[in-house]
């Protein structure tokens, strides 16, 4: 599938926005920045994902944020052939990885994997984040996705 309008995904999907209280506020300001944040303990220093009130190793309430490594490898994925939402009805397939993060614990995080919706893809294969910018949304934000790493990389 080609990009539509600059972005991976057609238009006409809900803009994301952070959860009630703020709780994802910090990975969204994060990703306008291009980083990639993740919550950290700052009592026992255990990343997560998702963002929680609580740690789930020594169930702390002090939590913070910590910029970690924008790449990973594929411990799953999924090619999605039925659309979830009216205005995906065209963009089908895509693929929806699900991306370790050996610098963070190896927590995992979400994500399409950009490209040729119909090529195979590897469990293991190694993965970078890209920062996909939508200034025109209401409200901005941007997205991250995952794409293929290169062998020369």
């Amino acid at each position: 599938m080609a990009p539509m309008n600059g972005s991976y995904l057609p238009a006409g999907l809900p803009a994301p926005v952070p959860a009630a209280g703020d709780l994802d506020a910090e990975h969204w300001a994060a990703a306008a920045r291009h980083e990639l944040a993740v919550q950290r303990c700052n009592g026992c220093g255990r990343h997560q994902w998702g963002p929680e009130w609580v740690c789930h190793r020594c169930r702390s309430f002090d939590l913070g944020w910590a910029v970690v490594a924008p790449g990973g490898t594929i411990y799953s994925w999924e090619r999605v052939w039925h659309p979830v939402h009216p205005a995906l009805a065209e963009a089908c397939p895509y693929v929806v990885v699900l991306v370790e993060l050996p610098q963070a614990e190896s927590i995992r995080m979400v994500g399409n994997l950009l490209g040729d919706p119909t090529a195979p893809v590897a469990i293991g294969a190694e993965v970078d984040a890209v920062f996909e910018d939508h200034p025109d949304g209401e409200p901005a934000y941007t997205l991250v996705q995952w794409r293929l790493r290169s062998a020369g990389a």
